[in-house]
């Protein structure tokens, strides 16, 4: 595989740091590695396999200046609308971690597990789609049940972790805890989020929509159905909680009319599903946590039963590391699908 010139617009943000990290857990065949932030961050330093790489400023002909080839956006939808069609117009593909592009018609929207066949569709737009985290790794565990007996509605439940707002939600709900163990937790700043939450869930993440669900909870259906093609019924509910990183997802499927679930069959296929791990053993206290997908980039399956009432549902609990497998991974792992495209011409 040949070697490529790669950009990382956002480099010292949570998901830009983290970029770097599995670039180089994967080994990623880079010729040039170019960091990339506003002008406040420019000069400062990244590392990279024991490296220091000094942080250039995002520019409009920094792409075409650094001959870029690759360039990963997670700076904000503002920035990857401002700046991602200068990579494009210096031949790069971008790969973008923001919600601006995901449900553009032009743009796929890909999980390489899921439908990696999208991925050759990049060259309308010069753009791929990173979903949102929490899609990711719904669907990681939706396709394989849905190709066992076809899913007719998901009702999920989220339970996601204050880094998913960025080093200012984590530093937020730090700073709480350290208030409450001081008796100050009153004094403590609420900015990062609608209301304190260290010791407390909060049960909106963005915006308020006309419908009476959220931004995030819209995104999480329409990005589904994009994902996996098939117009299934959607409803979600998204929870912020006091947990610094990894979401969870409480799911229940119910799969088309007149199938009668073998929870072998759902387990068996789960397991065998490319970067999912079935953990579920109630008895033993053993199913999937936060503290076990951190550092990840797995998505754990667990607590799976058969409804009570119907045998065409189904109920299990969902967690992945958002920072990874909801973002930096999936965006590599879209990258190395490219390069074997780009390779095979």
């Amino acid at each position: 595989m040949r070697k490529f010139n790669v950009a990382v617009v956002g480099a010292t943000g949570a998901v830009g740091e983290e970029l770097f990290r599995v670039l180089a857990d994967y080994d990623f065949p880079i010729n040039k590695l170019i960091p990339l932030a506003s002008s406040r961050s420019a000069g400062s330093k990244i590392e990279y396999k024991n490296k220091e790489i000094t942080v250039l400023e995002l520019t409009e002909t920094c792409f075409e200046e650094n001959d870029i080839e690759i360039a990963f956006f997670s700076a904000g939808g503002s920035v990857s609308e401002k700046f991602a069609k200068f990579a494009v117009e210096a031949g790069a593909v971008v790969i973008d971690n923001t919600s601006h592009f995901r449900m553009d018609p032009k743009v796929p929207l890909v999980v390489p597990e899921v439908n990696p066949e999208d991925i050759k569709l990049w060259r309308e737009s010069g753009i791929i789609a990173n979903p949102n985290c929490s899609t990711i790794q719904m669907v990681m565990s939706l396709k394989p049940l849905d190709e066992l007996y076809g899913i007719k509605r998901i009702d999920v439940s989220t339970y996601q972790a204050v880094s998913g707002a960025g080093k200012t939600g984590m530093e937020e709900l730090v700073k709480q805890m350290q208030a409450f163990f001081n008796f100050k937790l009153d004094e403590a700043e609420v900015k990062a989020f609608p209301h304190q939450i260290a010791l407390n869930v909060i049960p909106q993440i963005d915006v308020a929509t006309d419908n009476g669900f959220t931004k995030e909870e819209m995104k999480m259906i329409k990005e589904t159905q994009k994902i996996m093609h098939k117009e299934m019924q959607i409803a979600a509910t998204c929870v912020r909680v006091p947990v610094l990183r990894s979401h969870s997802e409480s799911i229940t499927v119910t799969f088309n009319d007149g199938v009668d679930v073998d929870l072998e069959k759902v387990k068996d296929v789960l397991n065998n599903f490319e970067n999912v791990e079935v953990i579920d053993d109630l008895a033993n206290k053993k199913y999937p946590m936060p503290i076990i997908a951190t550092d990840t980039d797995i998505t754990y399956v667990g607590r799976i039963r058969k409804d009570i009432y119907a045998s065409n549902m189904i109920h299990y609990f969902n967690v992945a590391d958002q920072v990874r497998v909801g973002a930096a991974t999936n965006a590599v792992r879209i990258a190395l699908k490219w390069a074997d495209l780009e390779n095979d011409i």
